[in-house]
Formats: structure tokens, C-alpha cells, sequence
């Protein structure tokens, strides 16, 4: 019964991680940042913040929060030359959205984790 509990928890932080994060990223950069003031979305970062917040779950209930690292590491040498190249009136506004998001997803993710191991411990 316990394996079961464990699976459900598990399941349920990922879903929630990913799918709830979608809303909770996008609320908090509306309110940084009002419709319209953007200088556009970067190429593919929904997606990518989906697989994020999915890898940084995954890795503090498996208990690897140091794979954290390996996360950022890869989505900030994957985003440097796009972030690079933009327009320099769009630079700092896309590098500034940059970052907020990618914290906004981050502490999404790992809130999501350390609850999903908590409620393990309290009823698997």
C-alpha cells in the first residue's frame, strides 16, 4: 500500500510541477511585466519550462537537488546566444523576463518536491 501512496504523491508533484506552473510562471510575469510591454517570448520557452519544472521536481523527490545545477547550467548555455544576439533595446528586457521566469519555475518546482516529500514521509 505504501508503493501505491509513494506513486500517487510522486505522480501527482509532477503533474502539478508542470502543469500548474504553466499558470504560475505565466501570473507572475503578467504582473512584472503587463501585456503588451515584452519584447517577445523566447523561442520555445513554455516547453522548455514544462521539461524544467519536470527535471527539478524529479530530482528533489528522488533526493538529487544537486542535479538542480545540471538543470540551470543547460538552460542558461542554451538560451545565451539567443539572449546574446537580441537587440540591445530588447536585450535587458528579454534577460530580465529571462530570469524571472526562470526562478518563478524553479521555486515552483522545487515547493513542489520538498511537499511531495513531506506528504511521503507523513503517509507512505
Amino acid at each position: 500500500m505504501a508503493v501505491v501512496i509513494t506513486v500517487l504523491i510522486v505522480t501527482s508533484a509532477l503533474l502539478l510541477s508542470m502543469g500548474a506552473g504553466l499558470f504560475v510562471v505565466a501570473g507572475i510575469l503578467r504582473w512584472v511585466e503587463p501585456e503588451g510591454s515584452a519584447p517577445g517570448v523566447l523561442r520555445g520557452g513554455t516547453w522548455i519550462g514544462v521539461l524544467e519544472r519536470l527535471a527539478i521536481t524529479g530530482t528533489v523527490l528522488a533526493g538529487y537537488p544537486e542535479a538542480i545545477a545540471v538543470v540551470l547550467a543547460v538552460k542558461g548555455l542554451g538560451r545565451y546566444p539567443e539572449l546574446r544576439s537580441a537587440k540591445s533595446e530588447h536585450r535587458a528586457k528579454a534577460t530580465e523576463r529571462f530570469i524571472i521566469g526562470t526562478l518563478a519555475s524553479y521555486i515552483w518546482a522545487g515547493l513542489l518536491g520538498i511537499l511531495g516529500n513531506l506528504a511521503i514521509q507523513a503517509w507512505a
